[in-house]
């Protein structure tokens, strides 16, 4: 399997995409923005075939329009009374905005599915090095506001009365979480990213009693779900993204049961 450049290329880029996504889940979960991680996947499509258009590589469109959509987002979904109702109709605006620069560039049904659902044939090396220095931006400024945003994200009260910035903090995760999604595409496609960071830092919150424990959890079993997706891809000839979200959709449910058996006892 690994004799193959594209196979190499494919587990070298979903290895770093599950690092990032599984340490980035973690605060997406805790500042309970996970429909918000949806709604950048289908942003991210429209960028994508936004990309394809103007004969841009579709990272590099996926990346301006992610960025941009995330603030803009972040600002109008404040109050959370009318949150769901503007990220509803930004995505279906998207969606939409998506269907036409596809048609606009006159590319084929199989280039779509490739944007929507990810595709391992596709990764170049020279992907693997863009994807690669992407994340490791993300995770340096992560590092870099750590304690601040650890502090808002899961204690946003103390946060607030300790002077902490909340907004700029907001806008900085925000254009964190638009590279994560951009980046994270790349595997799994643009409508199925939230998988990969939603449900791993949702099955770590359930065991770890760290911050540092959950994101390392989180790491581990996006991980084992890329791997084996990967590898389960190659000898059946089936979408990875298929396995990546079965994989992970049995992490979640086993937790579930888990904890429901925890609580009987």
């Amino acid at each position: 399997m690994f004799n193959f450049e594209f196979m190499q290329n494919a587990y070298l880029a979903a290895t770093v995409i599950a690092i990032l996504c599984g340490i980035i889940g973690v605060f997406v979960i805790a500042r309970n923005m996970s429909f918000l991680t949806h709604t950048l996947s289908e942003i991210g499509f429209a960028g994508a075939s936004f990309g394809v258009f103007m004969s841009w590589p579709p990272l590099n469109g996926m990346l301006l329009f992610t960025t941009v959509s995330s603030i803009i987002v972040g600002q109008l979904s404040v109050k959370p009374a009318r949150r769901e109702n503007v990220i509803s109709a930004i995505s279906a605006l998207f969606i939409g905005l998506g269907i036409l620069f596809l048609s606009l560039s006159n590319k084929n049904a199989s280039y779509a599915t490739n944007i929507l659902f990810g595709s391992v044939i596709g990764i170049s090396r020279a992907d693997v090095w863009q994807i690669s220095l992407l994340s490791i931006v993300v995770l340096a400024v992560i590092f870099v506001i750590f304690r601040y945003l650890k502090f808002d994200s899961f204690d946003p009260v103390g946060a607030q009365v300790k002077g902490v910035n909340k907004q700029i903090l907001s806008i900085v995760f925000l254009i964190l979480l638009a590279f994560s999604v951009s980046v994270a595409a790349q595997i799994v496609g643009s409508l199925l990213i939230f998988i990969l960071l939603t449900i791993p830092a949702a099955v770590a919150k359930y065991f770890a009693r760290t911050v540092g424990g959950m994101m390392l959890l989180a790491v581990i079993i996006a991980l084992i779900g890329v791997w084996l997706g990967l590898y389960l891809s190659y000898v059946t000839n089936l979408p990875v993204s298929f396995f990546i979200a079965t994989i992970e959709a049995l992490f979640y449910f086993g937790a579930l049961l888990t904890q429901g058996s925890q609580k009987s006892v």
